[in-house]
């Protein structure tokens, strides 16, 4: 994990799985919430439809899922504040270098950090990722889930670099 990060220190000790991507930003006073939107506003056509086919799976075996609306690439709100939905998690942290946003479940909790640093006169942005898992059945989601997210989550933010967004 990075350091200068808030996520908890008893959350990553006590985490199943997390990594962290670091990407270089050329738009180097964009907002967290901006960045946040640069990497995860912004899914592909298979990565929509493999998360929709995800949210069948779990719904049938009667996990909360998020509507359809607040899934992909939804209304941005002018401002945002703990306690709001971005995307499709609430926001548990926002301040000028990060945002920790995710879910608590009865399977596993997880959480993403958007951090922004500034380290030797470049400005970087790291995605991080931690998840708790709680019972058998969190272990077992995790590990379907794994071999996509992580090809996924740096997919989606090279993507970003391309694009500019970054």
């Amino acid at each position: 994990m990075p350091p200068g990060s808030a996520l908890h220190p008893d959350t990553l000790s006590a985490a199943s799985y997390r990594d962290s991507h670091r990407a270089p930003l050329t738009h180097p006073s964009a907002g967290v919430v901006d960045l946040f939107f640069a990497v995860f506003g912004h899914h592909p056509a298979w990565m929509k439809a493999a998360i929709r086919a995800r949210n069948r799976v779990v719904r049938a075996l009667g996990l909360q899922v998020p509507a359809e609306s607040n899934q992909f690439d939804g209304p941005r709100r002018a401002a945002y504040r703990v306690g709001d939905t971005i995307g499709r998690w609430p926001i548990f942290l926002l301040n000028e270098q990060e945002l920790i946003a995710g879910r608590d479940s009865s399977h596993l909790d997880f959480r993403v950090s958007v951090l922004r640093q500034v380290q030797d006169g470049q400005a970087w942005v790291t995605i991080s990722t931690v998840c708790k898992v709680h019972n058998r059945f969190g272990k077992a989601y995790l590990r379907c889930v794994l071999p996509f997210h992580r090809p996924g989550l740096k997919f989606i933010i090279r993507r970003a670099m391309r694009a500019g967004r970054l």
